[in-house]
Parts: C-alpha cells; sequence; structure tokens
C-alpha cells in the first residue's frame, strides 16, 4: 500500500501517466525518515527540509502543506501497511505533468511509500572514492532531488569492486559525501564534516550530530573540505544518513580506522537525542 495525494491505494494501482514530469525530467524531489517505537525521527526537521527544497525548485506548496499534514498523512500510511515499528518512509513530490522544460504550472503531487526496515549496521564496512564523474559544488545538489545519476553509477561501481559504499568528489577534488550518506572524520580530539557549500546534501542525521558534538563537548567539530590525503591522516570515519544512522568505516584502500572514538560519537548522539525529546 501506498499514498498518493491522500488516497490509500495497492501499490499496483498507481497510474502515473507516461508526461509524468519525475519521469521525463527528474523534476522532483524526495525525503526519507525513519519509524522507531511508532515514532517518526526528527519529524519536524524532515517537514521543513521538504519544504525548504519546494521553494528552492519553486513547487508551489499547497496551502495544506502544514507539518501536522505532513504528519498525518504518513502516519495514514504507516498504519495502512501495519507498520508501527522499524520502517523506512520516503515522501515523494513532483510537480504535475504539462510544458517541457518549463512547466505549465508549479503544482504538485505526492506520493508516500513505507517499507519494512532492518538493522543494517555493518561490523567491517569498507570504501573508496569514485572518480569517474564529479558531483556540483551548488546548492541544487544540497537537495534530494531525483536527478540522482551519479549516486545511481558510484552504487554500480560499489557493487562491482565488493565495496560497502563510495566517496563522491565535487569538481575541486573534494570529498563530498558517501554514495548515501554524509562523511565525517577524526583526528583526535577533532571532527571534520564537508560544508553544505562544497555541494554535499543537507543531511538530517548530519545536522543533528553536529549539535549533539558541540554539546557534548568532548571533540571539536568543524565544517571543512576534505582532500583524499585527509582520509590517509585521519584516525576514524564514520557516515551517517537517517536510516542507518551513524556508520563507523573500517577501511580505505590500505588505511584502516579504529572504532572506538566513532562509539564516543554514537553515545554522544545517542545521549543529546534523548535529552532533547
Amino acid at each position: 500500500m501506498l499514498n498518493f495525494n491522500g488516497n490509500i491505494l495497492p501499490k499496483l494501482d498507481l497510474n502515473l501517466k507516461y508526461n509524468n514530469r519525475g519521469f521525463a525530467y527528474g523534476d522532483s524531489i524526495f525525503d526519507t525518515s525513519k519509524l522507531i517505537n511508532n515514532e517518526i525521527q526528527f519529524l519536524e526537521d524532515h517537514y521543513f527540509r521538504l519544504m525548504a527544497s519546494m521553494r528552492m525548485l519553486r513547487m508551489k506548496i499547497p496551502i495544506t502543506f502544514t507539518q501536522d499534514f505532513f504528519k498525518t498523512e504518513i502516519y495514514k500510511t504507516l498504519t495502512a501497511c501495519n507498520l508501527k515499528n522499524n520502517a523506512r518512509v520516503k515522501f515523494t513530490v513532483y510537480r504535475n505533468q504539462g510544458g517541457y522544460f518549463t512547466p505549465k504550472d508549479n503544482t504538485i503531487s505526492y506520493i508516500i511509500e513505507t517499507t519494512p526496515l532492518i538493522n543494517s549496521i555493518k561490523d567491517n564496512y569498507i570504501v573508496d572514492i569514485f572518480k569517474d564523474y564529479h558531483t556540483n559544488s551548488d546548492l541544487l545538489s544540497t537537495i534530494k532531488t531525483n536527478n540522482r545519476i551519479i549516486n545511481i553509477v558510484s552504487s554500480i561501481f560499489t557493487k562491482e569492486n565488493n565495496l560497502d559504499n563510495c566517496l563522491l568528489i565535487n569538481q575541486n577534488k573534494k570529498i563530498v559525501e558517501a554514495t548515501n550518506a554524509n562523511v565525517f572524520l577524526i583526528f583526535g580530539n577533532k571532527i571534520i564534516t564537508p560544508p553544505i557549500t562544497d555541494g554535499c546534501i543537507k543531511g538530517i542525521i548530519r545536522k543533528k550530530v553536529i549539535e549533539a558534538i558541540k554539546n557534548a563537548g568532548e571533540f571539536i567539530i568543524e565544517e571543512k573540505s576534505i582532500s583524499a590525503f585527509d582520509l590517509q591522516k585521519a584516525d576514524s570515519m564514520f557516515i551517517t544518513n537517517s536510516v542507518i544512522g551513524i556508520q563507523s568505516i573500517t577501511k580505505y584502500r590500505k588505511k584502516e580506522f579504529n572504532s572506538y572514538l566513532v562509539d564516543m560519537v554514537k553515545e554522544n548522539f545517542n545521549l543529546f537525542i534523548k535529552n532533547n525529546k
């Protein structure tokens, strides 16, 4: 079951037209969140990120698209799918069909998909740099549009080379993010993560980890461009997204990372979230 413009439908009954702009031009955005114990994690942050992305793409936001509406429609979908714990929620918004590159109008439709989720954290996690293509260091790269060809190609590269993930670079050859996550490096008591201006996704967990690190005071956090050379010097590396949370990286090429510093970050993060519910 899924939610199409407020109507609960079997997935096979969804009939999108051939000229759907999400399909024809990638004129679509999405947000992925996680349900734990019947609670959407950081729902408010996900809502405001989706609204900000719609404004950036000049989509017409319906007056009904309030935070309460966002929450109600998600939970309506979860209920229809009988999901109350460990679920993945994908909220997709696309501009309605009409026009070519220039839309006929800026009205939108939405689809909400929910699927069961299992723990995907791995003890051993190997990454490498994907160099075939690069992402751009501009604001469009920071939002989750359906134009994610580089993520698809890098995921195929990951699978072909028996890796767990790949690191993407921008036109300045700086590490921007992983294929599906934000990146953090740890050097002793200092943690760095690429700035938004380098083109990384405005990750919700990225934001919360930064807040948690600043609050705990055990580490110094800095948003700073990362080079391939920095990967070799780092003590630890981890990635974050809304589904996996925090995943420790154990190996990049011949460089092996320890995980105990990442465990400290996880403890700070979990305590921060618990104290700020």
